[in-house]
């Protein structure tokens, strides 16, 4: 469900869950905008934001199937709602930590975008194949960077520069350097539709 900037037809999501994903994509954006303005207020992360159901057959034989394979996600944050079952795994050094379902809460993923806003890391996870009896269910809302944070108004007297994104300039020091180049989101979207499958990271 693309929820921005342009809104589709409500009628291209299935009506048996249309209300309810209308609902959970309204609370998400409040959320979201609470966290960024925690963050950082000079962009908006909001107007691109696409949710996504996610549905997981029972797999008879999960150990010769692959999941979602590790990745970091592209945007600035997802939050992710998990149901009872998980299969959400962190990678902590050499070994996957599995992240368990807590009734209630919901996961908070830092993106390859606000990575280098905070000259720092986010984290490798993945997903496993589903072992348990019962179909397995997450939604997940990806926030992006809208499209006026994208790209220039075509316009002259409406353009609007492209931000640079990298390290928030107060979180430099001789002690700790910066560790991400100056870049748009552009070179960031050429990137990663060209990296390598066997390239963890960006």
């Amino acid at each position: 469900m693309r929820r921005g900037p342009t809104l589709p037809e409500l009628d291209e999501f299935p009506e048996i869950r249309r209300r309810e994903a209308l609902e959970w994509s309204q609370h998400m954006k409040q959320l979201g905008e609470l966290l960024m303005g925690l963050l950082m207020k000079e962009m908006t992360f909001i107007d691109g934001r696409m949710m996504i159901g996610n549905y997981y057959p029972y797999c008879p034989q999960p150990d010769l199937t692959v999941g979602i394979p590790c990745h970091t996600n592209p945007g600035a944050l997802a939050i992710l709602l998990q149901d009872h079952h998980g299969g959400l795994q962190c990678n902590c050094g050499d070994n996957w930590v599995d992240v368990k379902p807590v009734p209630g809460a919901l996961v908070v993923d830092i993106g390859d975008v606000l990575k280098p806003k905070s000259n720092g890391y986010n984290v490798d996870h993945r997903a496993l194949a589903n072992s348990s009896r019962e179909a397995q269910v997450s939604a997940v809302v990806f926030f992006r960077l809208g499209y006026r944070d994208r790209f220039p108004c075509p316009t002259r007297q409406f353009a609007m520069p492209i931000r640079l994104l990298g390290p928030f300039p107060e979180l430099i020091s001789p002690e700790k350097p910066a560790r991400f180049r100056q870049f748009t989101h552009a070179d960031y979207i050429n990137r990663f539709y060209t990296k390598q499958l066997d390239e963890k990271t960006l």
